[in-house]
């Protein structure tokens, strides 16, 4: 029996942290880092926002290499003018995505790429993820560029698990799905309880999150043996 998987592309397999402290470096020079809070990723510009210290106006005001509202906005505004700047990604871990692919024909899994980047010049945002998951290995991606709770959307394309590197994302599937969700953890050090707590796998790297997809296939493999087995011994009861 097969599986029906969603993977988060920014900070599960994509490294967009290096690209926007590329191009925020551009723009404000070498002291500026967006990576300066661990384990947490911007993704939109109200992420970044989020992290700025109150009332800061500029760099140097809250802080060596701190972004003001304004300057986050023309971060973004730049971003957005990039021509297919979705493409220009690295991979978190080089070569997971052909991993990936590779132990999707293997065990004939039904793949989906999540994703809430905003849009840039040139192809569409679906268009530049799909080359560039391509061009890392992953013939004919499906993706889909969504808002709002990823356990909605599990829910309703019935899948079976969700990889994500957010907490929250994961808290979404818990509570809007049946998919079973898969934290990859790379902020260091264990786990949070209060995270640990919720159903889910946390691991702390892709391949450790192919290896778990893997023994999940095993396990379906043997019920579904021993549910055959069950079925043919009382099909020939009388």
């Amino acid at each position: 029996m097969s599986m029906r998987i969603a993977c988060d592309l920014d900070g599960t397999v994509a490294d967009m942290d290096a690209a926007l402290q590329r191009e925020a470096e551009r723009l404000f020079g070498p002291d500026v880092d967006l990576r300066g809070i661990p384990g947490d990723r911007a993704e939109s510009a109200e992420d970044v926002e989020g992290h700025l210290a109150p009332g800061s106006s500029g760099l140097g005001v809250g802080g060596a290499g701190v972004l003001s509202p304004r300057e986050v906005r023309r971060l973004w505004e730049h971003v957005a003018s990039i021509e297919n700047f979705w493409m220009s990604l690295g991979e978190v871990e080089p070569g997971a995505i052909a991993q990936l692919a590779t132990a999707a024909r293997t065990h004939r899994w039904e793949v989906i790429f999540l994703t809430q980047r905003p849009a840039s010049a040139g192809e569409t945002t679906q268009v530049q993820s799909q080359r560039w998951l391509q061009s890392h290995g992953f013939e004919l991606p499906s993706v889909m560029v969504m808002r709002g709770s990823r356990g909605k959307v599990a829910e309703s394309l019935a899948l079976d698990v969700v990889i994500d590197d957010r907490p929250e994302n994961c808290l979404d599937v818990v509570s809007d799905s049946k998919a079973r969700p898969v934290l990859i953890w790379r902020a260091g050090g264990t786990v949070p309880p209060h995270i640990a707590a919720l159903p889910l796998e946390a691991v702390s790297s892709m391949a450790q999150a192919l290896e778990y997809l893997e023994s999940l296939m095993a396990a379906r493999q043997r019920g579904d043996s021993l549910f055959g087995r069950l079925r043919k011994a009382f099909g020939k009861a009388p």
